[in-house]
């Protein structure tokens, strides 16, 4: 018996001539393998992980040891197949991960099963342990649970896991979408788009504690003229915080005509014979990017007016152009709840042409025109942008709710 490196006890054969005999295949296993009664294995995962299914239908006292040969089970761990028969009294598979380690297992009865009998060795094996929270409305998909907040909330962690298990969660935080602007105004920016599924690094780590939660409302509607659409209002999980969209430009000119800036920036309009700027989206910056700029608008100062349309998730708003408003950004699809469901399309731009501005596909609403003097709002809790409005009547759509998903490996 001697110690490595790493404090790591380690056990020779000497250690078990009082247990059975064991006899040691000296060529390094380096893929999954079933042992066999008796037999010592030493295994090499320096290429990955490798899986060690132990005897099926032991026996009382039959014996596997396992070796770490290349001082990687930290690593690249090995998985202790139980295959049918408890390990530590517990029906689960379980994980060595530590550097260096030798196991013996023996197998006793058929309530614990397979015993480590080295003292200083039986909490090397460890049973994974997953995240545990409750919190919001609760699905599942396959492995995986999945907590939905369309209101405040707290999502309470009681168990943070361990790595044998699971220890982070996946997060999507859509903020509030904006409302449109008032008289063929600019559509109203989507709300802040911010999502790690699919994106392994960006997971994060919990803790056993509380983590309060904000979902973003959506702007309010205006009525015209001469009015900005109102910003959503942000949404926030842990570190995560999505920006509300910003509100769409009037056309008139007397409360500016630059879309204001946002998790997706407002659609710009004029009415003097020049072009008003969308805003800023990304606004404060973050990257991945939480959203797109708004679209630009237009006018002759005579004929027609045509707001742009705001930003979405992934597309920046579209330009007004002749008499027709500009279409809103589309979002972004994501399938952290099992299915894909699309969010943050940003409101269509008002005008005075002969069809709506649609907005972006993810909940955008569509703009208002002669035909159809209001805006169209934004679908609630997918953080969309409302359409801006026909000149003087009717009122802008109000920016659609947001949302956090947060989604984590249960068993």
């Amino acid at each position: 018996m001697g110690i490595n490196s790493c404090g790591t006890t380690l056990i020779d054969e000497g250690t078990f001539k009082n247990i059975g005999a064991i006899t040691w295949d000296t060529t390094a296993k380096t893929g999954n393998f079933t042992a066999v009664s008796g037999n010592g294995y030493f295994v090499n995962t320096t290429s990955g992980a490798i899986t060690v299914t132990l005897p099926s239908s032991p026996s009382a006292g039959d014996v596997v040891a396992v070796a770490d040969y290349a001082n990687t089970f930290d690593t690249n761990n090995v998985t202790i197949g139980r295959n049918g028969s408890n390990i530590q009294g517990e029906a689960g598979d379980f994980k060595a991960e530590i550097e260096g380690l030798s196991i013996l297992l023996i197998y006793v009865d058929s309530t614990k099963g397979w015993l480590s009998i080295d003292a200083g060795q039986a909490s090397a094996i460890t049973s994974p342990q997953f995240v545990t929270a409750t919190g919001g409305t609760i699905t599942t998909s396959g492995d995986f649970k999945i907590h939905t907040f369309t209101g405040p909330g707290t999502f309470c962690v009681s168990n943070a896991g361990n790595p044998s298990g699971s220890t982070t969660v996946d997060y999507l935080v859509t903020a509030g979408g904006a409302s449109g602007g008032g008289s063929y105004g600019g559509g109203g920016g989507a709300g802040g788009f911010r999502v790690s599924f699919c994106a392994p690094a960006s997971a994060l780590p919990v803790s056993v504690q509380g983590y309060p939660i904000t979902v973003g409302g959506g702007g309010a509607s205006v009525s015209p003229p001469g009015t900005t659409g109102n910003n959503g209002s942000n949404s926030v999980f842990s570190s995560i915080t999505s920006t509300g969209g910003g509100g769409g430009a009037p056309a008139d000119g007397s409360d500016g005509d630059v879309g204001n800036t946002g998790g997706s920036g407002g659609g710009g309009a004029t009415s003097g014979g020049t072009t008003g700027a969308g805003g800023a989206g990304n606004t404060p910056p973050v990257s991945p990017s939480q959203g797109s700029n708004g679209g630009n608008g237009t006018s002759d100062n005579a004929t027609y007016r045509a707001g742009g349309g705001g930003g979405g998730a992934s597309a920046v708003g579209g330009n007004g152009v002749p008499i027709d408003g500009g279409s809103g950004g589309d979002g972004t699809a994501s399938s952290i709840t099992g299915s894909s469901v699309t969010r943050a399309g940003g409101g269509g731009g008002g005008s005075n042409g002969p069809a709506r501005a649609p907005g972006g596909s993810g909940g955008g609403g569509a703009g208002g025109h002669p035909g159809g003097t209001s805006g169209v709002a934004g679908t609630a809790n997918t953080g969309g942008g409302g359409g801006s409005t026909h000149y003087c009547s009717g009122s802008s759509g109000a920016g659609g709710s947001g949302i956090v998903i947060i989604r984590y490996k249960f068993q």
